[in-house]
């Protein structure tokens, strides 16, 4: 019965609310709600007033803290933990594996590497177009600039940026 809902919500998702408007436009009626409501039906695990912006594709396979959300047009792959209070940007993306690049063939043929699983602390405000790379860990309280590409692990209470991100000061 679980496999029957959750494919009802993703195609539910996937063909229609998806594609209604921003939670916060004026003509919402509602929509970012009912994004919501299907990501329950879809994901591990969906804490309290989760936000689903319009156009955000995710994995089954993420858990989304209390109060967090996934910005427009985000694209989660599965394998990330969200905590709690988390902010992001449109455009951000978060990958847990990448292709092979092996010499022993083309790399077209050599399929994926292991997923890394991808860690967000609680309190976190990602920035618009933002890259997260597999097997990173950010830190609790962390904020990561607009545009920047994070490829290793942030410390808490970090304020990174660039390409790749590197720390540019510390929140106190």
């Amino acid at each position: 019965m679980k496999k029957i809902i959750r494919g009802i919500c993703y195609f539910l998702y996937h063909f229609i609310a998806k594609h209604l408007p921003e939670s916060h436009s004026p003509f919402s009626f509602f929509s970012g709600k009912f994004r919501t409501l299907l990501t329950r039906g879809i994901i591990n695990k969906c804490g309290k007033s989760v936000d689903i912006e319009k156009g955000a594709k995710f994995s089954p396979n993420i858990i989304i803290g209390n109060y967090s959300g996934l910005g427009i047009n985000s694209l989660v792959q599965s394998g990330v933990i969200i905590g709690d209070y988390v902010m992001m940007g449109p455009n951000v993306s978060i990958y847990t594996k990448n292709h092979k690049c092996d010499l022993d063939k083309p790399m077209i043929f050599q399929g994926f590497d292991e997923e890394k699983e991808v860690i967000i602390g609680n309190d976190v405000w990602i920035g618009a177009n933002v890259i997260i790379l597999p097997g990173v860990k950010i830190g609790d309280g962390t904020i990561i600039g607009a545009g920047s590409v994070v490829t290793k692990d942030v410390e808490k209470y970090s304020v990174v940026a660039g390409n790749p991100a590197k720390v540019i000061k510390r929140r106190k």
